[in-house]
């Protein structure tokens, strides 16, 4: 197996910018850390790799949220990605509950109405900048194309793929973004739109032990494609124990004296963005309230 990462291009001298992006260890990583099942699994790790595609858009130190919400049994996810290179997220709900059992891949039945939302954190900004659809296509990826086109006014193109063995591992997993730049020639768009749509199924490319270099230069050959760049993208939270035991002291003190007093030997703080779980003997809580 091919090891992960991410090949950024560019089409037509610059005028289409895009990245593909193998993460099959990237979907098995956040799928061990939430203990997910398969259908969670699913659901979660399209969203994360269309947010490990959101990456090559942003600038500096800049971060992005991607969240769903909807009325449907998924009830929705929220996905943050940094420029760093690193993703993390969760599911709403976990786990999910779904009408009738699926018989097939496809997520729709998954999805009610909803919303999609995109936030933006730049970097140096005071606000974040906010953009909200509607669910339209009861697609993860078409959807976010749906959010670049409504919102952002751009022309943007979002494919992911996860494939699974009879065992229920996940053995491939992948995904794919093309952008179009302000002045792009017709033609180059029509030719890009054309391959883009042609794209084999990347999660069952991957598993088969598919290369990125070979979907890129073959499916646009007509749209003089050129690397510019390779990149590590990971399923990875910055949380620490540290962290967590100062946003511990950080609770009235009556609710850490409630806790010291009454509370089990052993305090257990969970951080829902990546599943990790950090472990404190309560006698921790001495120093921040006053025990007689």
């Amino acid at each position: 197996m091919h090891q992960d990462g991410m090949t950024i291009f560019m089409l037509g001298d610059g005028q289409i910018r895009g990245a593909f992006f193998h993460g099959t260890r990237f979907v098995n990583k956040m799928r061990v850390q939430h203990n997910l099942g398969i259908l969670e699994s699913l659901a979660l790790g399209h969203a994360a790799l269309c947010g490990a595609l959101l990456i090559p858009t942003m600038k500096g130190r800049d971060r992005i949220i991607f969240r769903c919400d909807t009325q449907g049994p998924l009830v929705g996810f929220s996905i943050e990605a940094f420029s760093e290179g690193f993703v993390r997220g969760y599911l709403l709900e976990d786990p999910i509950r779904p009408d009738i059992p699926l018989e097939t891949w496809d997520l729709k039945p998954l999805f009610g109405e909803g919303k999609i939302s995109v936030i933006r954190f730049p970097e140096g900004a005071r606000e974040p900048l906010t953009g909200i659809v509607e669910i339209k296509h009861k697609n993860i990826a078409l959807d976010l194309s749906e959010y670049f086109l409504q919102s952002e006014q751009t022309v943007t193109g979002f494919n992911t793929g996860i494939q699974f063995d009879k065992e229920g591992r996940i053995i491939g997993a992948g995904g794919m973004y093309i952008q179009v730049m302000p002045g792009a020639e017709e033609s180059l768009i029509e030719k890009a739109e054309r391959a883009f749509a042609a794209c084999p199924s990347i999660g069952r490319w991957f598993a088969e032990g598919g290369n990125r270099e070979d979907v890129i230069f073959g499916l646009f050959r007509d749209c003089n494609p050129q690397v510019l760049i390779e990149r590590n993208i990971d399923f990875y939270c910055p949380c620490s124990k540290d962290k967590f035991r100062d946003k511990l002291f950080t609770l009235p003190e009556k609710e850490i004296k409630d806790m010291y007093e009454n509370g089990p030997e052993q305090i257990e703080l969970y951080c829902h963005n990546c599943g990790s779980v950090y472990k404190y003997p309560k006698s921790i809580l001495k120093e921040k309230i006053n025990v007689h």
